[in-house]
């Protein structure tokens, strides 16, 4: 792809699209390409993380299991996968396999700090959404807790 489909297909992204268009480009112009065939493994669980995927073409499959079951999750184009790793370093915790030929991108976690020292407003921003995503999180586990302490155990 061109470096304006990269960054128009890297803004079609829930997370990314909160980035402006600058610090979009950046991230297009250093992210890797990769061509997988059909069973490549493109990471396995417990691997470290430097970064995600983003799903391009094709489709991926993400096993939390190491038993041969079927995958618990199809990611498609234009599903990011790993998207935590762009912030921390993390293990995997899937093995991903591609499903068919598949295209993904890969997002640097260092290209992404670098870019969002260099664009302060787009840091606040995924900063915002990653706090707003917790908040919604921790509101839904004190929920179950409390649903939890309702059961009657006797």
């Amino acid at each position: 792809m061109a470096l304006n489909d990269d960054i128009a297909f890297l803004a079609r992204q829930p997370l990314l699209s909160l980035m402006d268009r600058d610090a979009l480009r950046l991230v297009a112009f250093a992210a890797e390409s990769r061509t997988l065939r059909a069973g490549d493994v493109l990471f396995r669980r417990g691997e470290g993380s430097d970064g995600a995927f983003l799903v391009v073409s094709g489709a991926v499959a993400l096993s939390r299991d190491d038993d041969g079951r079927p995958a618990e999750e199809i990611a498609g184009p234009g599903a990011l996968i790993g998207e935590l790793a762009l912030f921390a370093a993390l293990e995997r915790p899937a093995t991903a396999i591609a499903r068919e030929p598949t295209q993904v991108m890969k997002l640097s976690r260092s290209v992404m700090r670098r870019v969002l020292a260099e664009s302060p407003d787009s840091a606040a921003a995924l900063a915002h959404a990653i706090e707003e995503r917790l908040t919604e999180f921790t509101g839904e586990l004190a929920s179950v807790g409390m649903s939890l302490r309702a059961i009657d155990w006797r």
